[in-house]
C-alpha cells in the first residue's frame, strides 16, 4: 500500500471526514460503474442523503470497457426482447438530447451475403429452438431495420434504413470482402467520452443534494448483520456505516459482495458474466475507407463485430467468453487473433498485423445467470433482484442484475423507485429530460460554431483550442478555461494537445488519486494511443507536485502504472524498467 499521508487533496480529505461523521444513512450504494452511479444521481435528485462507494475509480471496470456505442440493440429483435429495444432506442435518444457534448449519431452499414439467407435459422432463434449464430440475409435484416424504424418513429432523430444493392455497395465500399453482395444503413449512436459522462453524473448529483456523498476507492470488507465496514484504501482507514437499504451495484462482483453482506446466506447465484475485448488499431486505409461511420457485421461463425473510428485509429470488437471470475481480465492473444481474423473477413484487402494495435481493453459484462448454450442468446435486459432483511441481515439488498450503458438512466430510475418504496418515499423529479454535466446549455449545430468562437475571443484562445476544451469537456470547457485565470497556458512537452493547468484542474477536483485515473478515464490519452514513456512520466510529475507526493512515491506509482498499462492494456513498449519494479513490491489499491 502507498503511503498516502502527504496526500493534500482537501475535497477527498472532508469527505472521509463527513464519512466518518455519518453512521446511519439510509440508503448505502456499493459500485460506481454507470449504473451505480444513475442510482446514486436518480436519489440525489430526490433529496435522500445516499452514499456510494467504490473500490476503485468511477467507471473502473466494465463501465470504462464498453464498445463505445449508444444503440438500440437491433439484434434483440431477433431474440423478441422487444421491449428492451424499445426502452434502448427511448433511451438512445434521451442521451443525445442530454449528453450532446458526448454522444452523436452513427451511421452504420451492414454488410450482407445473400438476399434470402438465413430465413430457417432465424426463425428457430425467435422460437428458441436454436442458440446457433448463424448469417443473416438481407431479408430478415431489413425485416429487422423496418421494426427498428418504427422503434424510433415516435422521435423522428434519426434518417430510416436504406437497402443497397451490389453496385451501391461496392461504390461506397470498394474494399468489402468478395462474398459481400449488398448492404443496408442505418442510425445509432456512439459515445467519445464514457468515463467523463460517468463522472458528470456523480458531480451533478452532489450539486443537486449537498448530502449525497460519493467516494473512490473506499471498499467494503465486512458485514455483521446491522453494519458495513469499509476501508479507505488509501489509508486503510475503517469506517462504519448502518444503512437500511444497500444497492448492490457491483456488476460482475454482485455474488461476491452478496457473500460479503451475508455470509451464512447460501444464496443462489445471480451474475453469469461473458468478457467483451475490444482493440484499437492504427490504420489510417482502413480509417479512411470507414470516412466516419461504422461497419457493423458478422464474422465467419455469424457473430455480430463492430469497427469504427475512434480519435483517429478504429476501434474493433469483440469477444464474448463466459468467465468464472471478474478479477485479471485482460484481452488474451487468441482474442486479438479471432478480433483480427475477423477483420479481415470482411476486409481482406487490409494487411492489418498485430504492430498495428495500439491498445487492448477487456470487461466482464454483468449479464444474468444462465444455462443458454450460446452467449448471444442470454438477455442483455436488466433486472432488481431484493434480498429481503433476515433474522441476522437487517437491511434490504437491490441487486442490479445486467443492464448496458445505452440504458443506464432507466435502470437508474427504475433501481431508486424500489428504493423509494422500500423507504417510504416518493418520486419528486424526472430526470428523462435532465441534461447532463457539459451536456447542459450545449449550443445547437446551428449555433455551436459562433459559441465556440465566443468562448475564444473572450478568453483569448485561439479558435482550435477552443474546439478541442469543448469537444472534450461540453460547456464544462468554460469552467476549466476560467481556471486558467488569463493566464497563458503551459502545454504538455510531449502531448501539446493538453496543457498542465488543464490537467492540473481535472487532479484537483475531479477525485483523481492515481496516475491512471488522468490517463485512462479522465482523459481520452491511453485508448487513443497516444501514450509514450516521456509523456506518462512528464503526467505523473504533474500529479506528484499536485498531489504534494514524496520522491519515493511518485516513483512507485510510474512503475506500477507502466506494467500495469502493459499488462492491462497490451502497452508493452511502456513496461517499466526492472530497476523501477526492483525497487517496488506495492501494488496499486
Amino acid at each position: 500500500m502507498f503511503d498516502h499521508t502527504s496526500i493534500t487533496l482537501k475535497d477527498r480529505v472532508l469527505r472521509l471526514e463527513i464519512l466518518r461523521q455519518r453512521q446511519h444513512v439510509p440508503v448505502l450504494i456499493i459500485g460506481g460503474g454507470i449504473n451505480g452511479i444513475s442510482t446514486f444521481r436518480e436519489l440525489a435528485l430526490q433529496g435522500i442523503p445516499a452514499v456510494m462507494v467504490e473500490q476503485g475509480d468511477w467507471c473502473q471496470a466494465a463501465s470504462g470497457a464498453l464498445s463505445r456505442m449508444i444503440h438500440g440493440g437491433l439484434r434483440y429483435l431477433e431474440t423478441g426482447e422487444f421491449s428492451l429495444v424499445k426502452e434502448s432506442v427511448e433511451e438512445r435518444d434521451r442521451l443525445l438530447q442530454n449528453a450532446p457534448h458526448y454522444v452523436a449519431p452513427l451511421k452504420t452499414t451492414v454488410p450482407i451475403d445473400s438476399w434470402s439467407g438465413g430465413l430457417i435459422g432465424a426463425a428457430k432463434r425467435f422460437m428458441r429452438l436454436s442458440e446457433k449464430p448463424a448469417r443473416r440475409g438481407a431479408l430478415i435484416i431489413k425485416t429487422g431495420l423496418s421494426l427498428y424504424d418504427i422503434y424510433t418513429r415516435k422521435y423522428g432523430s434519426m434518417p430510416k434504413h436504406q437497402l443497397h444493392g451490389s453496385s451501391a455497395t461496392r461504390h461506397r465500399w470498394p474494399d468489402f470482402a468478395d462474398w459481400v453482395k449488398c448492404s443496408a444503413t442505418y442510425y445509432d449512436a456512439w459515445i467519445s467520452a464514457p468515463e467523463r459522462l460517468g463522472y458528470e453524473l456523480i458531480e451533478d448529483s452532489e450539486k443537486a443534494n449537498a448530502l449525497a456523498l460519493a467516494l473512490n476507492y473506499v471498499s467494503v470488507v465486512a458485514c455483521d448483520g446491522d453494519n458495513v465496514t469499509l476501508r479507505d484504501n488509501l489509508s486503510g482507514e475503517f469506517f462504519t456505516l448502518q444503512p437500511n437499504v444497500v444497492v448492490n451495484a457491483t456488476g460482475a462482483w454482485i455474488d461476491q459482495l452478496n457473500g460479503v453482506l451475508n455470509p451464512d446466506d447460501d444464496a443462489a447465484k445471480l451474475i453469469g458474466g461473458t468478457k467483451g475485448s475490444h482493440l484499437i488499431i492504427d490504420s489510417p486505409a482502413l480509417l479512411t475507407e470507414l470516412d466516419g461511420g461504422m461497419v457493423y457485421y458478422e464474422n465467419q461463425e455469424g457473430r455480430v463485430c463492430i469497427m469504427f473510428p475512434w480519435y483517429g485509429k478504429v476501434l474493433v470488437g469483440s469477444t464474448d467468453i463466459r468467465v468464472d471470475s471478474p478479477e485479471n481480465i485482460v484481452c488474451e492473444a487468441e482474442e486479438q487473433h479471432y478480433i483480427l481474423e475477423s477483420l479481415r473477413f470482411v476486409f481482406p484487402n487490409f494487411d492489418i498485423k498485430d504492430s498495428d494495435v495500439v491498445y487492448t481493453f477487456s470487461g466482464v459484462r454483468p449479464l444474468p445467470a444462465s444455462h443458454a448454450a450460446s452467449n448471444g442468446q442470454i438477455s442483455r435486459n436488466h433486472s432488481l433482484v431484493l434480498v429481503p432483511p433476515t433474522g441476522e441481515q437487517h437491511f434490504s439488498t437491490l441487486c442490479l442484475v445486467g443492464g448496458k450503458w445505452t440504458t443506464f438512466r432507466k435502470f437508474g430510475e427504475q433501481a431508486a423507485d424500489r428504493v423509494l418504496n422500500l423507504l417510504g418515499e416518493r418520486r419528486k423529479v424526472s430526470s428523462e429530460n435532465l441534461a447532463i454535466g457539459g451536456g447542459r446549455h450545449y449550443p445547437t449545430p446551428d449555433e455551436k460554431a459562433n459559441w465556440i468562437q465566443h468562448i475564444a475571443s473572450e478568453n483569448g484562445l485561439s479558435l482550435d483550442r477552443a474546439k478541442q476544451l469543448v469537444a472534450r469537456y461540453g460547456s464544462r470547457a468554460n469552467t476549466i478555461i476560467a481556471s486558467f485565470n488569463k493566464r497563458p497556458e503551459t502545454f504538455l512537452k510531449h502531448h501539446p494537445g493538453y496543457s498542465q493547468q488543464e490537467l492540473r484542474f481535472l487532479i484537483q477536483h475531479e477525485q483523481v488519486v492515481q496516475l491512471e485515473d488522468v490517463l485512462v478515464r479522465r482523459t481520452s490519452l491511453a485508448i487513443s494511443g497516444a501514450l509514450t514513456v516521456p509523456l506518462v512520466e512528464e503526467i505523473n510529475q504533474l500529479l506528484a507536485s499536485t498531489l504534494v507526493w514524496n520522491e519515493n512515491t511518485a516513483r512507485q506509482h510510474l512503475a506500477l502504472t507502466l506494467s500495469h498499462l502493459a499488462s492491462q492494456h497490451g502497452l508493452t513498449e511502456l513496461a517499466a524498467p526492472s530497476d523501477l519494479r526492483r525497487e517496488t513490491h506495492v501494488e496499486l489499491q
